[in-house]
């Protein structure tokens, strides 16, 4: 009887221990469960980023841009007849809008990695305090990723590469500049890792920058950042000092601007006047590599052939414009080396106010091409069959004739 009351006693024993066991599996199985949670502690982090993005591109497809004063906005003329007043009501741009590519780049995701589960899959039963080193190790990651100074690459464009509608909201400022009387425009979210060119803007003789609100809010929803003149005497005396100012804006750690200039991809353009204040620009100034006139040509029918041959340079001009004789004996002078650009808008009454409005889509899409790299645009300005040398102008009547050389 003993015997088999002690084997009894021994079997009870037996089963206890194994429930007792069973007990510890189980709060093995919910403690990896608490450790995958932990380890996963990050995954909010990534959220809250998807979430901003959201946010930033909503905020980017906004209406018009911010501006200053009560005068000109840059919503899209296509008449030069237009007054200031009934542009700066003109909601033509805001329907277009996309967000900059530079918002949906946050703090990297890559280093927001969730610790790896298989690692602690190895383990058994992992204490609290095990737990809290892994969520402060994951956290530390994050840390580092966001205090990372971000890296300065290329020339920052708009994802929209339309060029015939505003892309991005912009800020724009009226009465700026070296002398106080110009205009200073941008992308309102400026990039973070990539850089923006310049574009100087001259308006034609007689006529305040402001009448150009809708090519320097076109141009700056692209991406790049504009200084329109308060003038353009043509002889580069007023681009050169607008310039000058906008470096040192660049090199101002309190200024907004501040190491967001590539000053080495400066390009320039403007009408009339403004178009001869370009053409020397590229040619006296080594800062600017490309010039796109509007509506203008070289009186004296030579200064194209001054332009050094590592530059480029085009002329938009209307076939009824008083700008067509010099326009295209500038071009056709013998001595132009460098890469250039006749293009003709016909097939309509394109006067002589014809490229700062209809014809805005040239000036960006040739700016997007030499400054921002898109060199995908070669085809649309060289060969024989390319969008500006035989194809409808957009949102106008009659069509494009374009013929280059020297590419």
């Amino acid at each position: 009887m003993k015997s088999k009351l002690l084997k009894t006693m021994v079997l009870a024993s037996s089963l206890a221990f194994f429930n007792c066991g069973d007990e510890a599996v189980t709060s093995a199985i919910n403690n990896y469960g608490l450790l995958s949670s932990s380890a996963g502690e990050v995954q909010p982090v990534e959220e809250d980023v998807s979430s901003s993005s959201e946010a930033q591109t909503q905020q980017g497809q906004g209406g018009a841009a911010e501006v200053s004063s009560s005068s000109t906005v840059g919503a899209t003329q296509t008449d030069p007849t237009v007054s200031s007043s009934s542009v700066a009501t003109d909601p033509a741009s805001s329907a277009d809008v996309i967000a900059s590519s530079s918002d949906a780049a946050p703090a990297s995701s890559a280093d927001v990695t969730p610790a790896s589960s298989s690692s602690e899959a190895a383990k058994p039963a992992s204490s609290s305090s095990e737990k809290k080193v892994e969520s402060s190790s994951s956290e530390k990651k994050v840390e580092s990723s966001s205090s990372e100074a971000p890296k300065q690459s290329g020339i920052f464009l708009a994802d929209g590469k339309e060029e015939e509608k505003d892309q991005l909201k912009v800020k724009y400022i009226e009465h700026t500049g070296f002398d106080g009387g110009g205009i200073l425009a941008y992308p309102e979210q400026l990039s973070s890792d990539k850089k923006h060119a310049v574009v100087v803007w001259g308006p034609g003789g007689g006529t305040e920058p402001g009448a150009y609100g809708g090519m320097i809010h076109r141009l700056a929803s692209h991406g790049f950042v504009v200084i329109a003149l308060r003038e353009s005497p043509g002889n580069a005396s007023q681009g050169k000092p607008a310039l000058d100012w906008l470096e040192k804006k660049n090199n101002d750690p309190n200024d907004p601007l501040y190491q967001k200039l590539d000053m080495t991809k400066v390009g320039c353009s403007g009408h009339s006047m403004g178009g001869l204040e370009s053409e020397q620009m590229v040619i006296q100034d080594s800062r600017v590599i490309t010039a796109m006139l509007n509506n203008s040509g070289d009186l004296g029918h030579s200064a194209m052939a001054q332009v050094p041959t590592n530059k480029t340079i085009g002329i938009v001009y209307g076939n009824n414009g008083m700008e067509r004789p010099n326009a295209e004996a500038d071009y056709n002078n013998g001595g132009v080396k460098a890469p250039a650009c006749l293009i003709m808008m016909e097939g309509a009454d394109w006067g002589h106010g014809s490229g700062p409005w209809g014809g805005m889509a040239a000036t960006v899409a040739w700016m997007r091409w030499h400054l921002g790299g898109e060199d995908f645009r070669k085809a649309d300005f060289v060969g024989s069959s390319g969008k500006y040398i035989h194809d409808r102008i957009i949102g106008g009547d009659g069509n494009w004739n374009g013929k280059c050389k020297n590419f």
